[in-house]
């Protein structure tokens, strides 16, 4: 295993001290936790979102703390969930008094943990709503998964409900928000290559040379079929396949699409495959009104990308362009 870190096992806090200090002016961390919050937490009179999950996914989703997307991010271990606990405090330490949206990707573990959480905190008397992210289209259920998997697609929920939320929302109105990106955006991938656990020293499954595993999953859940590698454009098709049916888009309809590496894939490569996104959409007269290319969602040092397609109205164009600092929205 070749790894720039220290000890195995303090991985994640170091690598929280060091967005801080990569950060300072936007970010901060609640002393003892996991957990990244903004540095002007709790807003008064804003509703606040509060996601998260396991660590490894980077930038996802620390990342994505700051004005106009979350205010608090917890890291669990890698690939594991974070503690009700660690949940909890984030919760606790955002609230102003309007609520939080709590944006759960869809694993057993998140699922648990964050809605054992919510109800310590609705003790305290936080009013705390949910929203849960299943926006992979390849499996139905997985290792981890009763249903669809939450993967890249999550962070355009946490753009627009965000956003949503800067603008004055209520709670009501900013759950409603996030459930309609939900509904409105799907995404795929494939891997190339496994990835090693630091804790664990050794990769997480085999994949020869020559092969592609088909709808991975973002902590090396199988996915759909192996098969030998395809070509750059044979993988936008096979993607966008499974992804625009689901959609039900017609022509002159508008999308936002993010090209997600998932932490080993050169941009040179995820520039080739938009490059066939963007040809197919424009062959079925499908309007691209933001293209998001770069590592979103990642898992760890896989080779490998998604592809996330989200159908666009008046009202989530303009939250999704709408301004913030969150470090790693680009």
């Amino acid at each position: 295993m070749k790894k720039v870190i220290n000890d195995p096992n303090r991985v994640v806090q170091e690598m929280i001290e060091g967005i801080i200090a990569t950060h300072p002016d936007k970010l901060k961390n609640i002393e003892g936790t996991t957990v990244i919050v903004r540095k002007d937490a709790p807003v008064q009179g804003k509703v606040a979102l509060i996601s998260g999950g396991g660590s490894g996914h980077e930038p996802a989703h620390g990342g994505y703390v700051g004005k106009g997307m979350l205010d608090a991010a917890v890291a669990g271990e890698v690939f594991t969930s974070p503690t009700p606990d660690q949940v909890y405090e984030g919760i606790k330490a955002i609230d102003g008094g309007k609520g939080v949206l709590m944006i759960i990707k869809n694993y057993t573990g998140d699922v648990m943990n964050f809605e054992m959480a919510a109800d310590m905190a609705e003790a305290e008397g936080i009013k705390v709503a949910k929203v849960i992210v299943n926006d992979d289209v390849a499996v139905e259920n997985s290792t981890y998964t009763t249903g669809r998997r939450g993967i890249a697609g999550t962070v355009f929920v946490h753009k627009i409900a965000g956003a949503m939320a800067d603008k004055g929302g209520t709670l009501e109105e900013v759950e409603a928000v996030a459930r309609k990106v939900i509904e409105n955006v799907k995404s795929m991938g494939i891997a190339l290559t496994s990835c090693t656990i630091p804790a664990a020293g050794k990769p997480g499954f085999e994949i020869g040379d020559d092969e592609m595993e088909i709808g991975m999953g973002i902590h090396g859940e199988p996915g759909i079929e192996r098969t030998k590698i395809k070509t750059a454009d044979e993988i936008a098709e096979l993607l966008m396949d499974k992804i625009l049916p689901e959609l039900g888009l017609a022509a002159g309809d508008k999308v936002a699409v993010m090209i997600n590496g998932l932490g080993g894939t050169p941009l040179m490569e995820l520039y080739i495959l938009n490059r066939k996104v963007a040809e197919i959409l424009a062959g079925q007269n499908i309007h691209v009104h933001k293209t998001f290319v770069g590592e979103y969602m990642t898992s760890l040092e896989m080779a490998g990308c998604s592809v996330s397609v989200l159908k666009l109205d008046d009202q989530l164009v303009e939250l999704l362009d709408a301004e913030t600092d969150a470090p790693a929205w680009k």
